[in-house]
């Protein structure tokens, strides 16, 4: 099968990958576009893998002021080099995860950050709505897990659906892990902070 040049842009533009690694997964998947799209992130997340270790004490602060400048929000993230900071790649994720903040109100970076005792006030709460359900232990188990997904999914920066995603599958760690691959440095999402006028609490 002929791989187009425009099949490569449409791969691109799903992946973030570059332009031959692109021709190259269409070329092993015989232009098959959701098979490449699935090679590609699987690359990502081996070469995000290998730099998780790597020493990260660059980056910066991205921010974003939303119209009306009534919210806000600056993101601390962090690369290797203060030569990957200074691209016009690594500054646009910077004000894209800001942006995100002050679309999506979270309040921590990743899971990890949850103090356990709200993880299990969460669960708590849901087995409690459950108790006059007449579901079979296993099944109530299986709906709280997927209840605590959602408020992972909702609450954790890392695990929220990308608002600039108009398919709306890809996460924030996928998206991060995308420009790792593609920087090749570790990059991390440090910490946010949310202002909204009038608010006294900062998310």
């Amino acid at each position: 099968m002929e791989i187009t040049a425009a099949m490569v842009k449409d791969l691109r533009q799903t992946t973030g990958a570059g332009v031959m690694d692109c021709r190259k997964a269409l070329e092993s998947t015989e232009g098959n576009f959701e098979q490449a799209a699935e090679l590609l992130r699987e690359k990502a997340l081996a070469t995000a893998a290998k730099k998780a270790e790597r020493a990260v004490h660059e980056g910066l602060i991205g921010n974003y002021v939303h119209m009306g400048s009534k919210v806000a929000a600056l993101v601390e993230i962090n690369c290797e080099t203060d030569f990957v900071a200074r691209t016009d790649e690594f500054q646009s994720l910077a004000k894209d995860l800001a942006m995100q903040v002050v679309a999506t109100r979270p309040s921590w970076v990743k899971i990890e950050d949850i103090p356990a005792e709200i993880v299990q006030q969460e669960r708590e709460n849901y087995r409690l709505g459950l108790v006059d359900s007449n579901k079979p232990a296993h099944l109530i188990d299986q709906i709280i897990e997927g209840k605590l997904e959602k408020f992972y999914a909702d609450n954790c920066l890392l695990d929220q659906i990308f608002i600039k995603d108009p398919a709306q599958k890809k996460t924030v760690i996928a998206l991060v892990t995308e420009k790792i691959a593609k920087l090749g440095e570790n990059i991390i999402v440090r910490r946010f902070a949310r202002f909204q006028l009038g608010e006294l609490k900062q998310d």
